[in-house]
């Protein structure tokens, strides 16, 4: 058999091959990207990084372009009332945006730039190849830009396609931003998405993420960031969505006393699978990084979690906390964790743990005893469970949002 179409690489490098002289950009970085995924196709459990995800599946079924119409595309679900940008099957849509102020905005179709590649990713390649639009918000310095929404829709078109869109968040020194991403969609599709971000020193930027798609659907998403001197990101996902996701954060804290947030929850049901990888790497001194990741678990859904925290030789003073809980609400449902510590500095403070177990049944018994409905008691818990999860989102909007969707998501999955 050929070894691309074994590795799941061919119909995405023949896409790439047929759209190469329409792309934006320039054709010499997307063909070096080309040349990577073909040597690691689409990820499976033969690669360490990805041993409890695979993404083969994705070569059953023939993804194609998309099609839609994003002038007529409906708006789906609530949208706070702010600043927000709306992409379409990936594309920008002008006419339902309404970019902040504060903030230098473009698009990645008009001003097409890819940051540094770093190590070989293999979504991040396909990503490189195929990109076609994103989104560049670039906040200078001393601004406090305020809130501002990323949207991205997928409408159902009947046909299965696939979108890589390209993003890239810049924060100048002293400068202050939070971002509320959210994705939504219906029908099957892929969504791979990759988030350059850029936080210079002493800027703060909060980035929320709901990931709400189709069941049906495919998500991937992998941010590149990196923390300048005092700098801080403040990063925090929230899964309720896809029959298959994958949130992947490389940070690298690269200036004295830079700080990451890297928090997030799942909420599965069914058969779904939500994976939460993340690596941070400490590469100056007196940096700090916290992680912490809630899974609530039903079904037969599987939730992943993999951390990551390097120490380099340089990074004395370092102090990272790495913490993952999950409640199983079935004997069918599981959890993968694989903390991991890489020290090489020799003053540091470092520690993971993890948690997994049922509902407390004594706390049962106190809500059942005062009259308190099983299905409801059991919800009660499991709320108080996810809002500790997201009691430090500072954002009032960002918060809301969040809550707003774990109730509609409750609606239709109740207890």
């Amino acid at each position: 058999m050929n070894q691309l179409v074994a590795n799941g690489a061919e119909s995405f490098l023949a896409r790439f091959r047929g759209l190469r002289d329409r792309l934006p950009g320039e054709s010499a970085v997307r063909d070096t990207a080309a040349s990577v995924f073909s040597g690691l196709g689409l990820p499976s459990r033969r690669q360490e990084a990805w041993h409890y995800t695979s993404l083969q599946s994705l070569s059953e079924t023939s993804y194609q372009e998309p099609l839609t119409e994003v002038s007529s595309a409906p708006v789906l679900g609530a949208v706070p009332d702010l600043p927000r940008v709306v992409l379409v099957d990936g594309r920008y849509q002008p006419s339902l945006s309404s970019p902040p102020a504060g903030v230098q905005f473009g698009t990645f179709g008009e001003q097409p730039e890819f940051g540094p590649q770093g190590e070989a990713l293999p979504m991040v390649a396909l990503n490189t190849m195929l990109a076609e639009d994103g989104v560049q918000l670039h906040v200078p310095a001393g601004v406090d830009a305020g809130v501002v929404v990323l949207l991205t829709l997928a409408p159902d078109g009947h046909r299965p396609i696939d979108f890589h869109p390209r993003h890239r968040i810049r924060l100048e020194a002293g400068a202050k931003l939070t971002v509320v991403e959210i994705a939504r969609g219906e029908g099957t599709y892929l969504h791979n998405a990759v988030t350059e971000v850029d936080v210079a020193a002493d800027a703060v930027l909060a980035h929320v993420r709901l990931q709400d798609e189709s069941l049906e659907a495919v998500h991937v998403n992998t941010t590149l960031a990196d923390i300048a001197e005092r700098g801080t990101y403040d990063a925090f996902v929230l899964t309720l969505g896809a029959r298959l996701s994958r949130t992947e954060v490389h940070a690298t804290l690269g200036g004295a006393h830079a700080e990451v947030h890297l928090n997030g929850a799942q909420l599965l049901t069914g058969t779904q699978h939500g994976d939460i990888t993340t690596v941070v790497r400490h590469a100056a001194p007196s940096c700090s990084s916290n992680q912490t990741i809630k899974n609530v678990l039903s079904g037969r859904a599987r939730g992943v979690f993999q951390g990551k925290i390097e120490v380099d030789r340089i990074a004395q003073k370092t102090d990272g906390y790495q913490m993952s809980q999950a409640l199983l609400l079935s004997p069918t449902a599981e959890i993968d964790c694989k903390p991991q510590l890489e020290i090489y500095a020799d003053d540091v403070k470092c520690s993971h743990g993890t948690t997994v177990g049922e509902l407390d049944a004594d706390q049962l018994f106190y809500l059942r005893s005062r009259g308190v409905p099983a299905a409801e008691a059991r919800a009660i818990l499991v709320r108080a469970f996810l809002t500790e999860a997201m009691a430090n989102i500072k954002d009032d909007t960002a918060r809301d949002v969040l809550e707003q969707a774990i109730e509609t998501w409750w609606e239709r999955h109740p207890a």
